[in-house]
């Protein structure tokens, strides 16, 4: 969380625990980020960054944990620490010292963060040396030639300064992953066309399919005597608006929209969305946006290794690391190095005596690993899967045989029943399900009972025509109905008797945000709980990059859903594939997983283009190991509705 200003979460109201786990791991990393600024104790700086992603990470209810005192048996929780949790959770108070280090520290630094390449040991000693406070007052000492005589600076440093102020403020945020994926694989195809390159491969974040991208970087394999060709060759592509650097093997480039051989274009977007990011001016925005990108240039015998290294994670490279060298072995972008062999050698020369690796497989297969797909390295436990080889078959497209979750022109889409059914039907699909919205949602022009239940009278008959002709399609008849208050939906029980299924959605945020976490669980707790309930759509309400998502323990509501599910009652959690939302997150994804409840991916389509937005939903649930057995997707149209009557 570079960048931007930090502030302490304000306790419930009606505590304890006054805090939710997420309020708490967020807390925790703005308290290493600012002690880091103040030049704080490594150690110190590193447990509360370890505290933090601990957090994130555990599936335990964290109020309980802390009111048995369990939360003192914690890796990375000592005394200290664990005894200001305590004082947070039960008595709604962050210790002073936190306070005091959000009070003292000048917002500005802050802001600086989010300059690339310049971290907070460097924004300290600027600020001590040269007492700038605010990112304008470090473009004018750079300006002005007051960094470079500074010691570990010098002109190319002071000159990064001037150019990581000039890209901040071109384009602040990350992209989200569909804007990033498309500069990365525009540009990735490029640079593969170049005469002499071997193979281009995304890496990076964009690689790990994360829901939002900060830069891009791409591997390039080439032999030397190709080497500069290609090089000047790709310093000459279109698209490239700056270029920051270009040394002997990497090269650091701003990309623009002109990378894109037709015009760039966002499409259709829910109004609910549009409006979350910032309305009509979000596609001007866009077709003025700028994205960072590096390029590694190596020999095609180094290849596998500089792609695994810069694929990542930080977190996943630190264990392949530690296995190597438990193996008496170096890891590291050139090679994996047996250290006896290579003595104090560095970079290429320490690499002529690695291991052989002609694919990312090779290195897993040295260190005794199953292959870890990109989407899984995250340091979520894909080591030790990986070692026993259990990994999981993540799903693909291909398994996904339909989706839920769909709009028409009854309600907000853009196309007919009959052309998003035959657009399905294009895809490969075998059955697609209708949903548009409930009368509650004014802005969606939601549908009224009568229209709805019309609606279905013509699906039945599409359906009867394609089982007479033989045709394998088939339409589900569903509704997409807001949650009202109560855990109420939005339609009487008779209509929604006459439906296949039905996704219930919030759409009321400015109510849902504005209240406590413990309150909106109960509330989606008791809309599981309809009978008519079939799959909770979208289920933090989260825009990416426009708002966050309301307060809810989705611990309590999956596991809730998972009691439902033992009982053979079907309750499907949504992972909302639309790339504006991603939502459920894939970090919650294996616990859903784990707990048996099954996951709806919906490209929440208002258009026949929608519709192939299934894909990012794929991309997301692969990070959450998702398999085709744990999806609705992947079942038959006769499977399918075998599950909904049941």
């Amino acid at each position: 969380m570079a960048g931007g200003s930090f502030t302490l979460p304000k306790p419930r109201p009606n505590g304890p625990p006054y805090f939710s786990r997420n309020q708490v791991a967020n807390a925790l990393h703005q308290v290493a980020v600012l002690l880091e600024l103040q030049g704080a104790n490594v150690f110190r700086v590193r447990s509360y960054q370890n505290a933090s992603r601990m957090l994130g990470s555990i599936t335990e209810d964290f109020g309980e944990l802390v009111l048995s005192g369990a939360i003192f048996d914690m890796k990375g929780i000592g005394k200290g620490l664990g005894s200001a949790l305590t004082q947070a959770m039960t008595e709604g108070q962050w210790p002073q010292d936190w306070h005091d280090l959000h009070d003292n520290t000048p917002p500005g630094l802050i802001e600086m963060l989010g300059i690339p390449g310049l971290g907070p040991k460097r924004i300290k000693l600027m600020a001590e040396e040269l007492g700038v406070t605010t990112v304008a007052e470090l473009k004018e000492a750079a300006t002005d030639n007051r960094i470079a005589p500074m010691k570990g600076f010098g002109k190319k440093s002071q000159q990064r300064i001037l150019d990581g102020i000039e890209l901040l403020s071109r384009f602040r945020a990350r992209r989200r992953l569909d804007i990033g994926l498309r500069y990365g694989e525009a540009f990735q195809r490029k640079i593969a066309a170049i005469d002499g390159v071997h193979r281009a491969t995304l890496a990076g974040s964009a690689r790990r399919r994360k829901e939002t991208i900060g830069d891009l970087d791409v591997v390039v394999s080439v032999d030397d005597a190709n080497h500069e060709a290609v090089a000047a060759a790709i310093l000459n592509l279109n698209g490239i608006a700056d270029v920051k650097g270009a040394g002997d093997s990497k090269i650091s480039l701003i990309l623009d929209t002109t990378i894109f051989d037709e015009s760039f274009a966002v499409g259709h977007i829910d109004p609910n969305v549009l409006d979350a990011i910032g309305g009509d001016d979000y596609e001007q925005m866009e077709a003025g946006g700028t994205i960072d990108a590096q390029v590694r240039l190596v020999p095609p015998h180094v290849e596998p290794f500089t792609l695994a290294y810069f694929t990542g994670s930080k977190e996943h490279n630190i264990v392949m690391r530690q296995r190597a060298i438990d193996r008496g072995l170096k890891l590291n972008e050139f090679g994996l190095i047996p250290e006896a062999e290579a003595g104090e050698l560095k970079g290429m020369a320490a690499a002529a005596f690695s291991l052989k690796a002609s694919e990312e497989a090779d290195i897993y297969a040295h260190l005794d690993l199953a292959y870890v797909p990109p989407e899984l390295r995250e340091d979520t436990g894909e080591i030790d899967a990986a070692a026993a080889h259990a990994l999981p078959d993540l799903i693909e497209v291909a398994n996904v045989k339909g989706s839920l979750h769909n709009h028409t022109t009854l309600s907000d889409g853009e196309a007919s029943l009959e052309q998003m059914a035959d657009t399905a039907r294009k895809m490969g699909w075998s059955w697609l399900g209708i949903a548009d919205h409930s009368p509650t949602l004014k802005i969606a022009n939601g549908a009224s009972a009568d229209d709805l239940l019309a609606q279905g009278r013509t699906i039945a008959t599409y359906n009867q025509q394609w089982a007479d002709e033989g045709v394998d399609f088939r339409l589900f008849h569903g509704v997409e109905s807001d949650i009202l208050p109560g855990g109420r939906l939005d339609h009487p029980d008779d209509v929604l008797a006459e439906l296949d299924y039905v996704v219930a959605s919030v759409h009321a945020m400015t109510k849902w945000r504005g209240r406590d976490e413990v309150e909106n669980t109960e509330e989606l707790l008791k809309v599981i709980d309809h009978p008519a309930t079939t799959v909770l759509g979208h289920p933090t309400g989260r825009i990416l990059q426009g708002r966050e998502g309301y307060e809810v323990d989705l611990f309590a509501v999956l596991e809730h859903m998972a009691d439902h599910n033992e009982a053979g009652r079907l309750k499907a959690i949504e992972l909302n594939a639309s790339p504006y939302r991603l939502d459920l997150d894939w970090r919650l994804c294996k616990h859903a997983k784990g707990l048996g409840v099954p996951v709806a991916i919906n490209p929440d389509a208002h258009s026949i283009r929608g519709l192939s937005d299934i894909a990012y939903g794929v991309m997301a649930a692969r990070k959450g190991w998702i398999e085709p057995a744990d999806t609705l997707n992947a079942l038959t149209g006769h499977e399918l509705a075998a599950r909904l009557v049941a």
